[in-house]
């Protein structure tokens, strides 16, 4: 398969694609003209990499995730202990967003929001509160 069947499969930008291959995460194999020549095993990596990145994994753990997948004799308790990790990074960015939505409410209640020139929300912002 070329590339473009392959991103249409896999539902990824060929762009996208290329960089998993500049970094290793797959390796297609080369015709003789030099194109690359995905296998369905590409696809299935490609889609795999495709969810993991859907669902906020890094790039590493990616990486970790498809070692993980590709190693038969893992422990599911890695794989858990990986997920288990990112779970705690995203609900900890979901209460800093939570904090940011709450101070930011705050702020637009306070500011009149007329043709005056005072404003709470630069104020504030400009003293540094939090």
């Amino acid at each position: 398969m070329n590339i473009g069947e392959v991103a249409e499969r896999a539902n990824l930008p060929a762009k996208t694609i290329r960089y998993y291959e500049d970094i290793g995460l797959v390796r297609p194999l080369r015709d003789a003209n030099g194109y690359r020549a995905f296998r369905e095993t590409d696809v299935h990596k490609l889609v795999f990499l495709g969810r993991a990145r859907a669902l906020g994994f890094s790039i590493e753990d990616c990486r970790t995730l498809l070692a993980l997948w590709e190693d038969r004799d893992r422990a599911s308790g890695d794989v858990r202990r990986l997920a288990k990790n990112h779970l705690a990074q995203i609900e900890r960015k979901i209460d800093d967003l939570k904090d940011m939505r709450d101070t930011l409410k705050d702020l637009v209640r306070a500011c009149a929001g007329d043709d005056r020139p005072d404003c709470p929300i630069l104020s504030s912002l400009a003293r540094g509160d939090q």
